[in-house]
């Protein structure tokens, strides 16, 4: 399931490296700004549609179906992007490559956390999209690799190897089970039983911990349908837990945008291979943090990471403001240098929170009949905030400069304030016990029951030891934390 999320690191580095390349611009021909602006955020105007309809698929049609759909589509347009010429065509293909995303992106989060062993749940979810690094990592690797080629395979090879992560994905969907908790919300309980006997409990249907999974889940999602008065995004705003639930999807949407060229041609570095060699190592900078923040997530809980990274990155930010105006009024070289060194330091921090929880943390704290859609509206704004910015940030840094970087540090700022305030710990629950967190006595009330007693639950404590603590949850645990 990870691929979708290497998917898009792909994508993500793709055109930068593209760009680099003088048979590319040949082949797109005379462009205007726009035209290009439109063709290099193509995957944004392909995705922007896809995740609503894509989490309505998801809970209707099954998280594999929808995931294999999305990297078919991928997948041929990979194929039919390397074959392209001229800059409509290859902005259609984007579009495409979009779409396909949306799909998978919209699924597979789900699927991941929903199949994950409860001692590896928070782990396994917080990677997925520490591997967008990677994908980003082998986008720019095999650019840089094909650069010298003097022919169109320069960016033909890079455009077709797109298709590469969306077929690993295609070929991991013949191994990998349907969703557990979708099949019980089908009625096929039986198909559940075996999946998660198969891989929580090496087959074994009568094991203490997977019957006790297949009891929690059974009610937790039997009682949410009892519970729910409206269907499909409504839903939202039926209880208080569901309007924070969507807030903070909302939230996590728009704090998880950064900019980097802007910032790197503020002080000076305008040489496409000097940002191309900063940016390459800074992939891998991110990509080894992000996997430190995944593992961590479990150790020491969500909320000190969002809180140690958000505080990290508004200090490094400051400090990067300061060295840009340096750099800007008085033309000292040694500060330009310097805003290079802290910019790793700020990704650094950036990394152990944003990166893996920017996916996992909205998909834990969702109940089953919304994590779909709630994923779509936490990507849709993603997708939405970073295209708009794409077009605003480069007017506004050219009109003002480096002090538009004050506005990033009052964003910085309130994060930490929202993430205080609105963020609640998860760590150490199960999917269904997250429900307690947020709506309290509302949530399932025979799950309060059943948690306060049972060998079932103390073999899963048993299970995840180890793992850090693992919260007993109760009533009176909730009212604490």
């Amino acid at each position: 399931m990870f691929a979708s999320a290497a998917a898009n690191g792909y994508d993500g580095s793709l055109m930068n490296g593209l760009l680099a390349i003088p048979q590319f611009k040949e082949n797109l021909g005379p462009i205007s700004t726009n035209i290009l602006g439109l063709t290099i955020a193509g995957i944004s105007l392909g995705g922007l549609p896809s995740f609503i309809p894509a989490s309505y698929v998801s809970d209707l049609m099954g998280r594999r179906l929808t995931v294999g759909i999305g990297s078919v589509i991928m997948l041929v347009a990979s194929i039919i992007q390397a074959a392209t010429h001229g800059h409509w065509a290859m902005l259609g293909t984007r579009i495409m490559l979009g779409v396909g995303l949306g799909f998978a992106q919209t699924a597979a989060p789900p699927l991941t956390t929903e199949i994950a062993h409860p001692k590896h749940r928070g782990q396994v979810t917080a990677l997925f999209q520490a591997t967008w690094y990677w994908g980003a990592i082998v986008s720019a690797s095999i650019s840089l690799g094909t650069l010298f080629l003097s022919n169109s395979w320069s960016w033909r090879t890079p455009c077709l190897l797109q298709g590469l992560f969306p077929g690993l994905q295609i070929l991991g969907l013949f191994i990998t089970p349907e969703s557990p908790r979708w099949l019980i919300s089908k009625g096929r309980t039986e198909e559940a039983l075996h999946i998660l006997a198969k891989f929580h409990a090496n087959g074994d249907v009568n094991d203490e911990l997977v019957r006790y999974e297949l009891s929690e889940i059974c009610e937790a999602i039997e009682k949410e349908k009892e519970a729910s008065k409206t269907t499909g995004f409504m839903s939202f705003f039926e209880t208080k837990g569901n309007r924070h639930r969507l807030l903070i999807c909302v939230l996590v949407g728009f704090m998880i945008q950064y900019y980097l060229a802007p910032i790197l041609e503020s002080v000076g570095i305008t040489s496409a291979v000097s940002q191309a060699g900063i940016n390459l190592g800074l992939q891998v900078w991110n990509a080894l943090l992000a996997a430190a923040g995944a593992f961590a997530a479990e150790r020491y809980g969500r909320r000190p990471l969002w809180m140690t990274s958000a505080c990290g990155m508004l200090a490094s930010f400051i400090v990067i403001t300061a060295l840009s105006g340096v750099f800007a009024e008085r033309h000292i070289t040694a500060a330009g240098t310097a805003v290079v060194a802290f910019l790793f330091v700020f990704f650094g921090f950036y990394d152990i929170a944003f990166t893996p929880l920017s996916i996992a943390y909205p998909v834990e704290i969702l109940p089953f009949r919304l994590r779909s859609k709630g994923l779509s509206i936490n990507l849709t704004v993603v997708f939405g905030a970073g295209f708009f910015n794409q077009y605003v940030n480069p007017i506004a840094l050219g009109a003002i400069h480096w002090r538009f970087y004050f506005v990033y540090i009052a964003t910085l700022s309130s994060m930490i304030f929202i993430i205080y305030f609105l963020f609640p710990e998860t760590k150490g629950h199960t999917l269904e016990e997250i429900a307690m967190v947020f709506d309290g006595d509302d949530a399932v009330p025979d799950v309060h029951r059943r948690l306060s007693v049972g060998l079932a639950h103390e073999k899963m404590q048993e299970g995840m030891s180890g793992q850090g603590e693992y919260v007993h949850t109760t009533p009176s645990r909730i009212g604490q934390e």
